[in-house]
Order: structure tokens, then sequence, then C-alpha cells
């Protein structure tokens, strides 16, 4: 029967472990063990290693490898001589074999004196040289665990051993080295075969990250190649693998899983470097601030991630150097003591320290931050006056005048409502002449006059004035004695303009009155009771120009007759301005209005309405005209009215009728049953009901037509019955007669411009027009169709004496006529735009008429070039022709070709 020793690997504690029988389930003991964590004290004549094997067997040999330390068979170390000095942990290794198994198990031992595990200096170098004992402590063989069978001897029933356990295997983060360093060595049951072959797998050995472990594949010794970083990776896990030279697996794969021991390597960092935090002045003790947290990468489960907190200094010390603390874990700021003052203190500034190894100075890292602590401002300072009393001056009936600014002190926070002050005037204003405005820059009362005072009437003025803040009062704070103050206010005398006492004054007066009559006084008094002085008066409108004031008394008298239907009268009241000044200085005026009510009176006749109408030639039920009248005047002087018809023509009378309808309106109609279609005028009297009556004579003027089915005018009526007057007659004669005039000058214009026309002359020489005008060139010779002729005849001549003396009717045919040119006809020298296509045609006429000018119908003479031109002769150029052309298209040619057409068109004529 086999046994497997599995120990862990890097806090050197020891586990020994036996297969569990299924009969019996029992746990497994544990046998001792020590770690560099949980140091047991014991005895060292009484500490024991046991060992079992699966049949309890005790043949069970151990070797230890201190000199000074021995193991018994039964397990027991004891001392093999005597140790004078045992102040820190021992440690070594002790190798089980049994006496019928040629496997050997191996673990560390570590003993340590009883009393002594706690005074172990916890120092850096210490803890240093501890790990690094604790690494040189691993153990050095872990064995691949094998399954084995065993046959029963009651039925022959087989068991499986289980697997071992492995412990993980602790590697320190930030080891020095050197490397690679040893962890383990893994080995097989039958690493007795030259052949086993072993390798691991995993992140950290052939993923990544890759390269941080390997293996010697022959000997099985595992290294680490490099220091490891526990905030990087804290954990790894591998597998282990034995094969052999074939690549067949000769054990099962065992799980390796190494932890990164953590090291005091970061130091604890604050969230923020400065933290602002408030506490409100008078806070009690106890009162919270602020929260500073800092945090550490490192484990936080050992003391190397434990962050503790302090405050290492305050400024400024007052009142006390210790006025907050900070939760030491927590890391919570509070008051510890009273007397927060804003006035005296705003702002304290706090370093905080933060230390990780839960907070011990001597190895733990650390870090600092500053904490700013504003004090807030409360209501404890209630606002006070500089002064008792203040003064100031005001001129009468001044208003939104500044008469004093009153000043306070408030120690509160500025521009808050805990410092803002609110004034209030409790006493001497009982009509309300004054307010206080508060300056929000300066924080003054700005005293105001808002209602004119009048030094008649009071000649000063004591107010009593109290102060308070926007904000009420902290529990506790009384008002003070100098909140309150009182304000005297002096009125000073203005001079006053005159007053009308009744202001607009009302009178009234019918209309019509004469000029010079007087109408009121319109006087006006000077309030300034204490100075004598002069009101004088003075018109300042009156838009009818009807009034006149006496400067010294103020009487009003009438300068024209008062008219209610004046343009300047709305109902029926008329308005005039005055102004009074005083001889005061400076000099002041005031104005007052004079409303007149003119009452009517009957000034104004009716006028009767409508002035025009028309009606049927026929009599017809719907023939009739209703009139009624306007009158200027009102009541009781208009309506209703009366309408008659005058005696005088006595046809009025005779062909037409009114009749009354209402009091404002009649009716005028035909009295005879027919009346020619025409224009008439037919006089009325209008009289309205004043006292006495007024009566006017209208004339209406009225269209008699010739009517169709439905009473109304047909057109050929209308014009029939349309008539004209004098003055329209008149006007169509002078139309007629300005029509005619015109016809008349532009015949005569017409006439002169075509004679301006005839006798124009051209504004240049004819010979050096060049507008539209045939020019004349030297002729270039007529042809070769006759080749014998004389070459002197093309020889220049040197004179024309020749030419001139020839008589009358004989001359070459190559010479122009000797007669008298015709006449060209000659434009004005302004000529008119109009007549520029005249002068082209009458050019062109005069050119076709006039024998003398090109082209010649002649042998054209040409200067003799030379003989012996290399041009040669163009006369064998012959002309050929079928005999069928047709020239008759030379007769649309125009007139110029029209002798080609007769020589070649003619045919059959010729």
């Amino acid at each position: 029967m086999q046994t497997r020793l599995l120990p862990e690997l890097l806090h050197g504690d020891c586990f020994w472990r036996r297969a569990a029988r299924p009969e019996h389930p029992q746990s497994f003991p544990p046998l001792t063990g020590f770690s560099n964590s949980d140091i047991l004290d014991t005895a060292l004549s009484s500490q024991r290693v046991k060992f079992e094997n699966c049949q309890r067997s005790r043949e069970v040999g151990f070797i230890s490898s201190h000199p000074n330390f021995s193991v018994r068979p039964d397990g027991t170390v004891y001392t093999q001589q005597e140790v004078a000095n045992l102040s820190e942990p021992v440690q070594f290794m002790v190798t089980a074999r049994g006496l019928h198994d040629p496997h050997i198990w191996e673990t560390t031992v570590k003993l340590a004196l009883v009393g002594h595990l706690h005074s172990l200096p916890l120092t850096k170098m210490g803890i240093e040289e501890m790990l690094s004992r604790v690494w040189d402590s691993q153990p050095k063989v872990i064995r691949f665990s094998r399954r084995h069978q065993r046959g029963s001897s009651a039925n022959g029933l087989r068991r499986q051993k289980r697997d071992w356990v492995i412990p993980p295997i602790n590697v320190p983060e930030n080891s020095r080295g050197p490397f690679p360093h040893m962890l383990v060595r893994i080995r097989s049951d039958q690493d007795k075969d030259p052949g086993i072959r072993y390798s691991i797998t995993g992140a950290g050995a052939d993923q990544p990250p890759s390269g941080i472990y390997n293996i010697d594949p022959i000997s099985g010794n595992m290294f680490v190649t490099q220091p490891l970083d526990r905030e990087e990776r804290a954990s790894y896990h591998l597998r282990a693998h034995a094969v052999d030279m074939n690549g067949n697996q000769v054990e099962n794969p065992i799980d390796l899983y190494i932890y990164v021991i953590d090291m005091n390597d970061n130091r604890p960092e604050f969230q923020n470097q400065v933290y602002n935090g408030s506490v409100a002045e008078g806070s009690k003790p106890g009162s919270s601030v602020m929260q500073v947290t800092a945090s550490d990468s490192d484990d936080s489960t050992t003391a190397n991630g434990m962050v503790r907190y302090r405050i290492l200094s305050q400024t400024p010390h007052s009142p006390i150097p210790n006025m907050f603390t900070i939760n030491s874990e927590t890391g919570d700021i509070v008051t510890v003591a009273a007397g927060l003052d804003r006035e005296k203190v705003s702002q304290y500034t706090l370093i905080v320290q933060a230390t990780d190894m839960e907070g011990n100075l001597n190895f733990g890292l650390s870090n600092t931050a500053t904490a700013l602590i504003s004090i807030t401002d409360i209501n404890d300072n209630p606002p006070e006056f500089t002064v008792r009393t203040f003064s100031g001056e005001v001129p009468e009936n001044k208003v939104n005048v500044v008469v004093a600014n009153l000043t306070v002190v408030d120690r509160d926070q500025p521009h808050s409502p805990n410092w803002n002050a609110v004034y209030r005037i409790v006493n001497g204003d009982p009509s309300g002449h004054f307010t206080i405005r508060t300056n929000p820059i300066t924080n003054e009362g700005m005293l105001t006059v808002i209602k004119p005072v009048d030094f008649e009437m009071n000649r000063a003025f004591m107010l009593t004035v109290v102060v308070s803040n926007q904000a009420h009062l902290a529990s506790g704070i009384q008002s003070s004695l100098q909140s309150t103050a009182g304000v005297t206010i002096s009125v000073q005398d203005v001079n006053e303009p005159p007053v009308f006492p009744v202001n607009p004054k009302i009178i009234r007066f019918e209309e019509g009155v004469p000029a010079g009559t007087t109408l009121t006084v319109f006087a006006a008094q000077d309030p300034d009771h204490f100075i004598h002085q002069i009101v004088r008066y003075a018109k300042l409108s009156d838009p009818a120009n009807w009034l006149r004031i006496n400067r010294t008394n103020g009487q009003i008298t009438t300068m024209a007759l008062l008219d209610r239907e004046s343009m300047y009268v709305r109902n029926n009241m008329y308005e005039a301005t005055f102004l009074a000044y005083d001889n005061g200085s400076p000099q002041a005026s005031g104005t007052g209005t004079l409303q007149i009510y003119l009452i009517d009176v009957n000034d104004n006749a009716p006028v009767l309405v409508p002035r025009e109408a028309q009606v049927c030639e026929r009599t017809r039920p719907n023939s009739r005209i209703n009139i009624t009248a306007s009158d200027a005047d009102t009541d009781p002087n208009v309506g209703p009215f009366v309408f008659e018809l005058p005696s005088f023509p006595p046809s009025v009378r005779r062909n037409w009728t009114i009749s009354r309808l209402s009091g404002d309106y009649a009716q005028l109609k035909l009295r005879i049953s027919y009346l020619e279609a025409g224009m008439y005028e037919i006089p009325i009297i209008v009289s309205d009901s004043g006292n006495p009556p007024l009566s006017n004579r209208s004339v209406i003027r009225v269209k008699v037509c010739p009517c169709d089915h439905n009473g109304d005018c047909s057109a050929t009526g209308a014009v029939a019955a349309a008539g004209l007057g004098t003055g329209a007659i008149i006007a169509i004669l002078i139309c007629i007669i300005i029509l005619l005039s015109m016809v008349l000058l532009f015949v005569v214009w017409m006439k002169r411009r075509e004679k301006e026309r005839q006798a124009k002359p051209l504004l240049i020489d004819p010979e050096d027009d060049v507008r539209d005008n045939i020019l004349k060139y030297d002729e270039e010779g007529g042809g070769e169709e006759d080749q014998d002729y004389d070459l002197s005849q093309l020889q220049q001549p040197e004179s024309l004496d020749h030419i001139i003396n020839k008589t009358t009717g004989v001359r070459r045919v190559d010479e122009r006529p000797v007669i008298a040119e015709s006449q060209y006809p000659v434009r004005p020298s302004v000529p008119h735009p109009g007549d520029i296509g005249d002068f082209i045609n009458d050019g062109l006429r005069a050119a076709d008429n006039d024998p003398t000018a090109p082209p010649y119908d002649s042998l054209l003479v040409f200067d003799y070039e030379g003989s012996g031109s290399t041009a040669g002769s163009v006369s064998s150029l012959n002309s050929t022709s079928s005999g069928d052309q047709d020239y008759d298209y030379l007769n649309d040619w125009g007139p110029r070709f029209k002798k080609l057409a007769d020589l070649y068109g003619g045919g059959d004529d010729d």
C-alpha cells in the first residue's frame, strides 16, 4: 500500500494526507505544520510530526535537514544539543521514507520559542528577510498523483485511490531575484525512465502573458523568470504534463495554482488633490464638514491596502490649533471645538495624510492632500448706523430727490441676505412724503422725496428710521440699539409759480356777443405768502383770436364775435389758455385754461337737401322727390322745417306741389300728369323753428325724363333730357376752335418742311461723299476682245489740249463728256434726321441721270505696262456656250441689266 505526501509550497504549512477509505469516511487529521503568518508556539521537546499510511503503519523513517534537530520514528521533534538563542523561528526540511516503499516525501517545519512569536521586530527589512526565508524554504518536489487498484480478499472487489490535492504555490511580488528562480520540482513516479518529459501550459507559460514560468523538460524543475506584480495579475493557473518520448501521456495532468503575494509597493492616492468643504460659523462640536477619500492599489485584505487618515496641520491656529478632527478609517472631517467665527477666520486649510499598513508610520507609505474648509456666514451681526442722527435738505415741490444717505455697518457676508439692509420709516412722516431705497453696492439707505413738500405747510421733518437685514437674525442674536437713528429734514423755500384757483374755469355765454364784451376775471394767486410779489397775465393760446386779457387784473374781454359754428369750437366749447407770472427771482409762471360754453342762437338759415333729383315725365306713383333741410344751429333753432313753393314764377306752383311728410321731411312731385322732358330749376322756401325763424330760398334742379316700365329714366330719355348750360356750350366751342387750330398748324409745318427738303444743300462735296453714293473710280479697261489696237492709245497723254480743242460731238470713246454736270441735291447745314432717306434717293436719282458719271459705256483706257510680261496672254480663253442658254432671268435684275436682257434675252424678237 502506497502513500502520497503533498506539501503547500510558499507558506511552509505542512499538510500530511492519507488516502481515504470508503469504509472510513472520516476527515483527514492534519499533522503538525507552521507558517510565517501563523507561527505555532511549541516546546521543542514535545513537538511531533505524525505520519500514517493506509494500514496505519508506523514503519516510517524521518530525516531532518537541521543539524540541531531530529525526528524520532513517532514523529517527535527533539534537539540533539542545547539551543542557546532561538529569537527567530528555525526552519528545516523533514523527509519521510517508508521502510517497504522506495518513494520519499518532504515538508518544511518551522519552530519558535513559546512567547517569542510576537516579539519579533516588524521592520521593513525584517519583513523582506522573512519573505526571503519563506522563498528559500519552498518544498522542492511535487509528484504526479497516480491511480492504484487492489483486490478484496473477500469478494475480489477492486477500488481506486483518490488523487492528491496540490496546495497552491505562493510567490512574492517584486522579488529581486536572481532569475530564473526555482519554484518547485515536478516528478513522476516513473521518473526512473529517462524518456519522461515535463511541460506546463496555461496563461503565464505558453499563453499570454507567456514566458513568465518555464520548466526543465528533463528534470521537471519549474522556474519563475521575472519579478511579478500583483496589481497586474494576482494569480496564475497552470497545468503540468508528463509524457514519454513518443508524446504519450504517462501521468494525468495536475493543476498548479500560483498566487502572487502582495507587498506594500503602492502609496495611497487621494481622489482629489484639493478638497473643498464648508461649515456654518458657530457650529457645535461634532458637526460634519467634509470627507476625504484615498485608495491603495495593494491588497485591501492585508495591511498593505488598509489606509488610515490623520490631520497633519491646520492653518490658521485660531482660536485653537485643533478645531477639526478626522475619522482615521472613513476620512470624515468634523469639528471638535466651538468658536468658529467667519468674521474672524473665513477659511481653514488642513493638510490631511493617508497612510497604509493600517497607519503604521514606521513602514507604511503615505500621501497628503489639502482640505479647504470655508466658514459660511450666518446672520449673527445686526446692521448698525454709523451715527445716531442724520440730516438733509430738500427744496419744496421737488420729487425723486435724494435728501440724505444713511450709512450702516454690517460685518456679515457682503451682498448676502445677511448683509443687505432694509430701511423703514417708523415715525415722522404720516403723509408719506419720503421713502428709503437701498443702494445695492454700498448698502446705504437713500432717503428720497416721493411726494412734494410745501414750505408754507411744513418747514422741517423729524423722521425715525430703523434698519434690519433681509434675513432674520440667527437664533439668540438680539437687535442692536444702534439699528435705530433719527433724520432731520429741512424744507427750502423756492419761488413758486402763481396758481389759478379754478383751473380750468368754465363760463357760459350766448354766441354772437359783440366785441368788447367783458366775459370774466381770470385771476391767479401767488402761493409764496411770505414774499410780496406782483402777478402779471398774458395770453398763451387763443385759436380764433377772440379774447383779450388785462395784464394787471386778468379781466377777459372779447375782440370779435363769438360764433358757435366756428371750426375752433368743439361740442359748443371754446378753449383758451392764459399765463400768470410773478416778478420773483427766478421768475415763475403758471398756466390756466378758460373754457367758454357758447349757447346757440338762431343765426343760420336752413339749406335744402338734396340739390338735384329726377322724375318721370308722366305722373307715376313713385315719381316723387323726398326733400329735407340742414341747419348749422342746434335745438330749438332747427326743425321742424317748413317747405313751400314761391308764388313767382307762376309755372312753379302750376306744375309742382309740396306735401309735408314729417317735421324735417317733405315731398316734391308733379301737379300735372305730363311734363316735357328737360332740366328744370325749382325754387323752394325753407324755414326753421327758431325764434324768430329764419328762411332760405333754395333751388333744386330736377331732370324730367321718359321712364321705362320700372320707373327708371331710359337712355334716350336721359340724353334728351340732359340740357346744356351756357358755360358748357362755350367750353365745347373753345375745344373745337383749339382742335382746328392745331390741324392748321400741322399742315403749315408739313408744307414748310417739304420746301426745306427740296432746297437743302449737301453737307459735303459730292465728290467726297461716301454715304451710299455712286463712287467714281479710274476704270481698268475694256477687255481683250480686240487684239489689233494701237499701243499708243494706252499711253498716258501728256496734255489735254487735244481733247479740249475737239469739235462738239466728236470725242474719244473713253473720254468723259465735256458738258455741264448735273446738279446734285445739297443738304442744309443743319439737316433733319428724317431727311437722310430722302437725301439718298435724290442723290441716286441724279447719278442715274448724269451722263458724265461713271461708268462710261465706252472703251476704257489703261496705262501701258510694258512688254515681256510673264503672265502671258489671256486672249486664248474662249467663251463656250451651248447656244441654248436662257437669259430671261436678266429681266429680274433691274434697270441696269435691261440692255443685257434685251440683247441676250430677246431671242425671237431680234
